[in-house]
């Protein structure tokens, strides 16, 4: 039996994301359910994509991800599900796949989509607003338990991709964008750490502030101080020591970043 995870942005006060665990169940009574989040900003597609590119992978081979992000719901957007690599992906075909299509791709790993079109595995009654209960989740208990994507739907091959915006650079300079604000304030950016290798990083521009160098744990600087630093997941990030950046900076999503650095 698959490990099942669910990513939605439903919040945790009004039971939804409860009732998906419910669908699964009743169709696969001992799956192993993790929930990833549920306070994906509503309709918030690219957070959703960040997320599931910095976690999908830590997870056990054949994981069955389940997001439902899905502003489109209910219009034309196709229902899908996938194999990208060792994971497989069921949800809305609106871009939230993008990073599990794109490491699948770079490591040439096996491929496989399916529009969602054979109503067998869905819930008998479909609300036109409801898909994360009435088809993903039925679909991903079933995936979970050893039903073949084959049977599931028809095979298609161009699905919509959500494209990061990439940071670049010059011979001195890394330029980049905020692209997600998480719980504690801190503000992540699209630089990654090996953009920066080939660097030495000098001074990290913000707005009107300006960070001198890196450092890589909170506990180098006093509380209160403005810092660089890399996420746990290798992409620069601006902190304030046991506070927070966004608040500090007033910043917001696609603020420029400049590292200002000298090969």
């Amino acid at each position: 039996m698959r490990h099942i995870t669910l990513l939605t942005d439903f919040g945790e006060t009004e039971g939804e994301h409860a009732v998906l665990k419910g669908v699964i169940w009743n169709i696969l009574p001992h799956a192993s359910i993790a929930d990833i989040s549920h306070v994906v900003e509503p309709q918030n597609v690219p957070q959703a994509a960040l997320i599931l590119e910095t976690v999908a992978h830590f997870f056990p081979p054949e994981t069955v991800h389940v997001v439902v992000v899905d502003p489109g719901v209910g219009t034309d957007r196709r229902p899908i599900a996938a194999r990208f690599g060792q994971q497989f992906f069921v949800g809305p075909d609106n871009g939230v796949c993008t990073p599990l299509l794109e490491r699948a791709e770079r490591t040439d790993e096996p491929i496989e989509i399916v529009h969602l079109d054979n109503p067998d595995y869905w819930l008998e009654d479909v609300t036109a607003i409801f898909h994360g209960r009435d088809i993903f989740s039925p679909v991903g208990a079933h995936l979970a338990g050893g039903v073949p994507l084959s049977k599931l739907g028809t095979p298609i091959r161009d699905i919509v991709r959500y494209h990061m915006p990439r940071a670049t650079s010059d011979k001195l300079n890394v330029y980049g964008e905020i692209i997600h604000i998480d719980h504690f304030g801190n503000l992540l950016t699209n630089i990654p750490r090996s953009l920066l290798q080939s660097y030495r990083p000098v001074t990290v521009r913000i707005a009107d502030a300006v960070i001198e160098g890196m450092i890589d744990a909170f506990g180098e600087r006093p509380v209160g101080t403005l810092v660089a630093l890399y996420s746990p997941h290798y992409y620069l990030m601006i902190s304030v020591v046991n506070g927070s950046a966004v608040d500090r900076l007033t910043a917001k999503l696609g603020d420029l970043i400049v590292v200002a650095s000298q090969k």
